[in-house]
């Protein structure tokens, strides 16, 4: 009897041993065939469960023999079941492929050009912001003409206006003037020095393929001038599928906009031409007697050809050329009814024209040499009625560099030489503002993945600038991949900017009484600064719903900042007292999706101080705080319809005042068709407008003395269009 019993339970205890089977499985990539840490797997109806390790295995014990449902889920990829029936007849591991969600499928496919790197921008240490596919698209909608709005709602980015009546504006990146703002097209640096004025205005986003942003120091690659951030204007290449793009717009203050674009590749030549008309019609939504919005006329004409020699050989030439008549002030003058009182107006003449040149060759499979220059000529000229200032700036930007992309480390490696010289048009006996600067540089730049959570990226620059000297420009920083939620990124570099007459207080007063520059006893502008930030982002409900966040800390200081001031009579110079100017906050970016559904909330605290021999101010035209709301809803290929509410904090201005808070509004709607869509865009609803709040200058209409604008003048306007894709 106790035989029986005991061959019974040894049965019975074979049967359940049997009866619990193991599971094993590597998770990858399907398109990248990379492993997947951290992701998850599940038995569906019990209790049993893994996550994958560094190497994407994973291993489940204690399955009951049967038929399973096994579930693999991954942040960012479609979640996907296996059925199978335990146990299995074959026991080898298993390699399970995941695909990305479509959404994060389109991020995965944003490999940007601003670090000279292959690698997308998951897998880049440095801190990099895309606008690109239908975010660019939607605010291209916005404002068809220019690429203002597209950057000023994005967090930690404020576009200044610095002209009442013509609406020149600059970029300002965590609140630190637009001069420390770099920015290049297709990587040549395009729009510095006075090519930098009216820039905003003359740049339209339909031939651009994304635009990249690089927060603080980054002037490894590009050299001095990029301290408060880097601003990449990526245009769109030729693809073997035609591109032929049309945009008609118009708006309520009787504005125009008419664009075309062209791209397609053939065997070995690729297209692309861009070309634009843009009108605006003089307009004064307050009725005080001046424009808000000037009267202007803007031609654009860019062409590029790309010539395919060979698989590793490929030649790209471009011309961008943009011409421009601009003219606001008094509203009487404007519409031809001028005299003695109505006599003021502001007139801006501008010619914008480019070349570019870069030759690729790739050798070894994974190494490249590229070879590139460009000649920028831009020649403007500002009138007022008894006023006048013009000049013409010459530029060229060589380079020569070298990139090697291994299994674990990338290099780049490269020189570059720039000219920039201005020659100023003498309209009187006052000393002109001529400069001539030259400045060569050599670069490295170092991506090493150390592991598969830790990647590092550091550079070294050296300049030499005819003017100011040598510069030495070190740069750090690292992507810590902590588990398929959170990553980490810390960086910090230091910069320098030549400086010129050429800022945005000049701007402000049309150069008129700035003295030139004291080359001879005046230094460069230095700066440190560094950021960190940790990035979240999780599915919940079964991957129904999306949640990311994104918290950014940053810290940039500059030494020795020249200052436009008053010295003596009407006359202003830059002086440079003892001192700095540092920027420091934090910067918040959620996105919540569910369905149709997007939800992005954005906040920026920037607190911007200027100290001056040991006296410490508010730096001024800052919104401390910045709030920044956007709801979508898209159904794919059929609607998209937005609502966005933008809320600016106080701001310190340049006469001492307080300028007020405020709300900013808008909708757009777009019907997509297959070929077409109709667009509609309710810019600033609420019609909020600074002259609601107070007066935008002080004496007469004659003679008029602008204030510091912080706020809309155009006031409510609306925008529709219709788009084609032939």
């Amino acid at each position: 009897m106790n035989r029986t019993i005991a061959l019974m339970v040894m049965l019975f205890c074979t049967a359940m041993t049997y009866a619990q089977n193991k599971y094993t499985a590597i998770i990858k990539d399907a398109k990248t065939n990379r492993v997947l840490q951290g992701a998850t797997v599940k038995v569906l109806g019990t209790t049993l469960g893994n996550t994958s390790d560094s190497t994407g295995s994973v291993t489940i014990s204690g399955i009951t023999s049967g038929k399973q449902i096994i579930q693999f889920s991954y942040v960012g990829f479609q979640t996907k079941t296996d059925t199978l029936t335990f146990p299995l007849a074959d026991r080898s591991i298993i390699v399970f492929l995941m695909e990305a969600s479509k959404e994060d499928e389109e991020l995965e496919e944003v490999v940007v050009s601003a670090t000279r790197s292959s690698r997308t921008i998951d897998n880049i240490p440095t801190r990099i912001e895309v606008i690109a596919g239908e975010e660019l698209d939607e605010k291209g909608n916005m404002k068809p003409g220019d690429i203002r709005m597209l950057l000023a709602e994005s967090t930690g980015i404020q576009t200044q206006q610095t002209s009442a009546t013509s609406g020149n504006s600059s970029i300002r990146i965590q609140g630190l003037d637009g001069k420390y703002t770099q920015i290049i097209r297709d990587g040549f640096p395009l729009y510095s020095g006075f090519s930098g004025g009216l820039g905003l205005l003359q740049i339209a986003p339909l031939d651009l393929q994304q635009v990249e942003v690089i927060k603080g120091s980054s002037s490894t690659l590009y050299g001095g001038g990029a301290i408060a951030g880097l601003v990449n204007l990526v245009s769109k290449k030729p693809t073997e599928e035609r591109q032929l793009n049309f945009l008609l717009n118009g708006t309520s203050a009787l504005g125009l906009d008419a664009s075309a674009f062209y791209g397609q590749k053939f065997d070995k030549i690729g297209v692309t031409v861009y070309g634009a008309y843009n009108k605006g019609t003089a307009y004064d939504p307050s009725d005080i007697g001046l424009t808000a919005i000037p009267k202007f006329d803007r031609f654009t004409l860019n062409p590029k050809l790309q010539l395919y020699f060979d698989d590793a050989t490929t030649l790209s030439v471009g011309i961008n050329a943009t011409s421009e008549k601009r003219i606001g002030g008094d509203m009487e003058y404007l519409k031809g009814n001028g005299n003695a009182t109505h006599s003021y107006f502001e007139e801006n003449k501008t010619g914008r024209y480019s070349s570019q040149v870069e030759l690729d060759h790739k050798f070894g499979g994974n190494q490249k040499l590229s070879l590139r220059n460009s000649v920028s000529y831009y020649d403007r000229s500002i009138g007022l009625p008894d006023y006048q200032f013009s000049g013409l700036q010459v530029s060229t930007y060589s380079e020569a560099n070298y990139s090697r992309n291994g299994k674990t480390t990338d290099w780049v490696i490269g020189l570059n030489f720039l000219t920039d010289n201005f020659t100023e048009n003498a309209q009187n006996t006052n000393a002109l503002r001529n400069y001539n600067y030259n400045t060569i540089g050599v670069f490295a730049q170092n991506t090493w993945n150390l592991s598969e959570e830790f990647t590092v990226e550091s550079g070294l620059r050296a300049d030499y600038h005819n003017e100011y000297g040598f510069f030495f420009l070190p740069r750090i920083s690292g992507l810590w991949k902590i588990n398929e939620h959170f990553s980490s990124r810390l960086g910090g570099g230091m910069g320098y900017k030549a400086p010129s007459v050429f800022t945005e207080d000049a701007e402000r007063v049309q150069f008129r009484n700035v003295l030139p520059l004291d080359v001879a006893n005046t230094k460069a502008e230095r700066s440190y600064g560094a950021n960190y930030d940790i990035n979240y982002r999780t599915l919940l409900f079964d991957g129904k719903l999306g949640f990311s966040i994104n918290q950014m800390f940053f810290y940039t200081r500059i030494n020795n900042p020249i200052l436009l001031s008053a010295t003596g009579g009407t006359n202003l110079s830059y002086l440079q007292p003892s001192g700095n100017i540092d920027t420091k906050g934090i910067e918040t970016n959620a996105k919540i999706t569910f369905d149709d559904f997007k939800l992005f909330v954005g906040y920026t605290l920037a607190d911007v101080n200027q100290h001056v021999e040991n006296r410490s101010t508010a730096y001024p035209l800052v919104s401390k705080h910045r709030l920044n709301n956007v709801l979508m809803y898209e159904i794919e290929e059929k609607w998209k319809i937005g609502l966005e509410a933008y809320y600016f904090s106080k701001q310190q201005l340049n006469d001492g005042t307080t300028g007020k808070s405020y709300w900013t509004t808008g909708f757009m709607a777009e019907k997509l068709w297959a070929r077409f869509s109709i667009f509609v865009n309710l810019e600033n609803f609420t019609d909020t407008r600074q002259t609601k709040f107070e007066t935008i200058y002080t004496g007469s209409i004659t003679n008029p003395v602008f204030r510091d604008i912080y706020a809309p003048v155009d006031g409510f306007v609306i925008n529709g269009g219709i788009k084609f894709k032939l």
